[in-house]
């Protein structure tokens, strides 16, 4: 009877490497992925070089490498949630936006205030508007918006710096096969400020905030 040969040194930290990496592969694609937030348009929810956690595991296990069919579903999008998605005018490009509609609901903006099925949106604290001017509907969707109705298995979406976002008012719905996962925790957040020092640029106070 012969014995094995004992595996080199240099064998089992290939093996520990390869198995590390599809572990990290697994749970990227399905359970939680970082992402960085690049602009000001989640403000004061969010604000520019914080990074989050996204669990991508709440709205279902999507099957790779297709165009987000839902392997498992678990749960849809509700109103409130912080989602990241696919841009639909570019899927290259992830957006962060909070959800305000969903499919079936009845959506009209009248002088910046909210209004979901012909109901005025009252406890939106976290909105933010940075001006008090309103723009007239002729003129721009931000401000006034006609009443429209969510289609199903689609989201309207904004952001909470109201006046200062890129969002369903000016290109549309998003569709739930678009969705990536709901922003959950702030793991890390740095000022890229450069008028401020470099020992104050760690934003201590905003890791571990859970969002809301």
């Amino acid at each position: 009877m012969t014995e094995k040969k004992p595996k080199s040194s240099l064998r089992e930290n290939t093996e520990a490497i390869i198995i590390a990496i599809i572990i990290a592969m697994f749970i990227r694609t399905f359970i939680i992925q970082a992402f960085k937030i690049p602009s000001g348009s989640m403000l004061e929810t969010l604000q520019i070089g914080d990074q989050i956690l996204v669990n991508k595991f709440i709205y279902g296990i999507k099957i790779p490498f297709t165009d987000g069919k839902i392997l498992i579903p678990v749960k849809d999008p509700q109103k409130g949630d912080i989602v990241v998605f696919k841009y639909p005018e570019d899927p290259s490009k992830d957006f962060i936006k909070r959800v305000v509609a969903t499919g079936g609901d009845t959506l009209e903006i009248i002088d910046k205030k909210l209004y979901v099925n012909n109901k005025m949106v009252e406890k939106e604290t976290y909105a933010v508007h940075k001006t008090q001017d309103i723009i007239p509907g002729k003129f721009s969707t931000r401000d006034n918006l006609r009443k429209i109705k969510v289609p199903e298995n689609k989201l309207f979406v904004m952001g909470d710096n109201r006046d200062n976002s890129h969002d369903s008012r000016f290109w549309g719905f998003v569709d739930l096969t678009a969705v990536r996962g709901e922003a959950f925790i702030i793991y890390w957040s740095w000022n890229k400020d450069k008028l401020v020092p470099i020992w104050d640029s760690v934003r201590w106070a905003r890791i571990g905030d859970i969002l809301r």
